[in-house]
């Protein structure tokens, strides 16, 4: 294959899966401000989506290796990437890059590949939690506060929500155990472990362990000693349901493809649309702000937002130069913008001295 893309000033933005459920929602944040080219396997499936956003349609099917190429001003991948081909082709082309969808190996592994290739344009891996927001929020509060020591994000899913089959892809981790930073000394931990009960909003949810890639780079970028992501369910039965299921080992031992669709049935009933919901704690020398942050519009609207926000910083539209190389959603010039950001496209963000109300089931490492 040789893809190719080249950095065009007055050219489109390239949406990268651009009709799915997530690169919708963010076409249509994105065509007030820029002409847009949205690609798929199957054109078809966007048409009704580019009347609607004056966008054009193209095919690019990233199992197929015919080559595609075009000019554009910014790429964004609200797709899953497992051969780095956009990641490649935006890289070769100097066009700034944003990408949502990759857990953590695979971040760890495009940061390389960016790396070793050294960028002309802006690299923005914006994979953390909901396309970034949840580090976004965390370096808002990190700055309020001078610093970030520990950062804990509690995740309420709304099984009702709108969701395409990848959003549920971190169910094929959950055999897998993962590292992450605790008291500034890196641990491997199982998933599903470490289970509390939060509350997040008005809810009082069971969370338990996933990796997630905030929990990678905040240790790095906030110089946070401890981050921790865990998830819960807004039916506490297919909470209880998952964790006996780790319980009883069927992550590990269900881990192969012929498992795929057991594994993700578990939690793939997408409904007609819910509520996204999150809590993010951040501590520094004692003291601890904890902020809400509720999407009415659902999981798939805050995923693009935080895209959206992305594609602006890379544009160098955001009040600030466009960053050079590869850079993390949380490495914020100016973080205090975050609330307005959030509050401009219908995001409630409720910020607060922490009160301590979350109860320990377990501490498995």
């Amino acid at each position: 294959m040789n893809d190719e893309l080249s950095f065009d000033v007055d050219g489109p933005v390239l949406l990268v899966g651009g009709y799915g459920t997530v690169g919708a929602e963010l076409a249509r944040m994105a065509a007030p401000s820029w002409p847009l080219v949205l690609t798929g396997r199957t054109v078809r499936r966007g048409q009704q989506l580019a009347d609607e956003t004056g966008a054009e349609l193209r095919t690019w099917d990233l199992t197929d290796p015919a080559p595609f190429r075009a000019r554009v001003s910014a790429v964004v991948s609200v797709v899953n990437d497992p051969d780095d081909r956009v990641l490649r082709a935006a890289i070769g082309g100097g066009v700034p890059f944003v990408d949502v969808t990759r857990w953590t190996t695979r971040m760890q592994r495009a940061a390389t590949i960016a790396a070793l290739a050294g960028p002309t344009a802006p690299v923005l891996l914006s994979s953390a939690w909901m396309g970034g927001v949840t580090s976004l929020v965390a370096a808002f509060l990190g700055d309020r506060l001078g610093g970030a020591d520990t950062v804990d994000v509690a995740i309420r899913w709304d099984l009702a929500d709108r969701a395409s089959a990848d959003s549920v892809e971190f169910m094929d981790r959950l055999g897998l155990d993962y590292e992450v930073v605790r008291d500034g000394q890196r641990r491997t931990v199982m998933p599903l472990s470490d289970v509390r009960r939060v509350r997040i909003g008005e809810s009082l949810t069971r969370v338990a362990r996933i990796d997630t890639p905030e929990q990678f780079t905040l240790p790095l970028t906030l110089a946070a000693r401890t981050a921790t992501t865990r998830i819960g369910f807004s039916s506490p039965a297919s909470t209880t349901a998952l964790l006996a299921a780790k319980r009883l080992g069927f992550f590990r031992w269900g881990r192969g493809e012929r498992f795929t669709g057991a594994r993700r049935g578990l939690l793939y009933a997408p409904g007609e649309g819910g509520t996204a919901q999150l809590r993010i704690d951040v501590t520094h020398e004692g003291d601890t702000l904890s902020a809400t942050v509720t999407d009415q519009a659902g999981q798939a609207h805050l995923t693009a937002l935080g895209a959206l926000m992305g594609l602006r910083r890379v544009r160098g539209e955001d009040g600030a130069p466009a960053p050079s190389g590869v850079v993390f959603p949380e490495q914020l010039p100016s973080p205090q913008s975050v609330p307005s950001d959030l509050a401009a496209q219908g995001v409630d963000l409720v910020v607060c001295r922490a009160v301590r109300d979350e109860q320990t089931e377990g501490r498995a490492a």
